[in-house]
């Protein structure tokens, strides 16, 4: 006897093996799913797939959010701990990693997180070997850096979220300040997404308005209006923000969605995310930092040549060597 569903459909072509604009998420902890969530929101994919060790967890998250496909653009949402589920993926997101311990160094940590990715990046690979690998676990930079070694891919193929969401809040801070849209205030950060990351003083505008030219000590400690400690603000955010609700989570989830937006877009969008610095500004160390770099659907496709004055210059390689310093002690590459 015919089924309802045979009843009801009558087929006329082959349906497509393979999913058009399929987005992996590895590591369904809060940055994962919020990273997760955004791209469902913006309706980027055709399907979803999510991948992580606890298997409770993973399948939770997964019917949860097949619950809501009804509100959703997303024809597929799968999720499993064998890689298998991701194969034919456009973009991976990685997300996983081990939480850094009291009194940890980085560098251990690191070296714990090496063994992590040891057991992921291969997979990916073998099951998309042509998707774009974005990486969100920190410390990002280094953490890109060793996706690159693990996975054999291009550089161009693999990009670290980096200085994204650092900008944005740059751009966010400048912009309650001085009462316009954030999208209308135009400032980067580039070069390491924590600490020593750089402010870019001589490229903050308004309509083409440079700041500095109307407030020529911006940046300095000679700055009556003490634009520097936006700077602060925005390398303390994260921490204060883990400080009261313990992680962050919904901006880089944005962040995130943007990035894939522009890659599976191919909307050639500039962003500062983390890619090879070797040769650019002096750096003669095989690291990966923040550049205002273009995204398109094959990947990073071209850095944009920053005119930056010579102290924002020594602090982009400040900010390289500080990375080199942990990176060139990371075994088992």
């Amino acid at each position: 006897m015919a089924t309802v569903k045979d009843q009801l459909i009558s087929p006329i072509a082959e349906e497509a093996k393979v999913p058009n604009n399929k987005i992996t998420v590895v590591g369904v902890g809060m940055v994962g799913m919020a990273a997760a969530v955004s791209v469902l929101g913006k309706g980027l994919c055709d399907e979803l797939a999510l991948v992580d060790v606890m298997e409770d967890r993973l399948k939770g998250e997964m019917m949860d959010l097949q619950h809501g496909s009804v509100f959703l653009h997303t024809h597929k949402i799968v999720a499993d701990k064998d890689y298998a589920v991701t194969a034919n993926s456009r973009i991976v997101v990685l997300t996983a990693g081990v939480r850094q311990q009291e009194g940890e160094s980085r560098l251990n940590l690191l070296q714990r997180n090496v063994t992590v990715f040891k057991n992921i990046v291969p997979h990916v690979v073998k099951y998309s070997p042509n998707c774009i690998i974005l990486v969100v676990s920190n410390p990002v930079d280094i953490m890109t850096y060793i996706t690159w070694k693990l996975s054999g891919l291009p550089k161009h193929r693999v990009i670290g979220s980096g200085c994204n969401l650092d900008t944005a809040r740059f751009r966010y801070l400048m912009s309650q300040r001085l009462g316009i849209h954030p999208s209308s205030c135009h400032g980067w950060i580039l070069g390491e997404h924590g600490d020593s990351s750089v402010a870019v003083w001589s490229g903050m505008n308004v309509a083409g308005v440079s700041l500095q030219q109307l407030n020529p000590a911006m940046g300095t400690d000679k700055d009556p209006e003490n634009w520097k400690e936006v700077h602060k603000q925005v390398v303390a955010s994260a921490y204060e923000v883990i400080k009261l609700k313990g992680y962050t989570n919904w901006a880089i989830g944005f962040s995130v969605a943007d990035l894939c937006e522009t890659i599976l877009k191919n909307l050639h969008r500039v962003h500062s995310v983390a890619t090879l610095v070797k040769g650019m500004y002096g750096i003669q160390h095989e690291v990966f930092l923040s550049l205002p770099s273009v995204l398109s659907a094959s990947g990073l496709t071209s850095v944009i040549n920053q005119k930056l004055k010579d102290d924002e210059v020594a602090q982009l390689r400040k900010s390289a060597d500080t990375l080199w310093d942990v990176q060139k002690d990371v075994k088992d590459l």
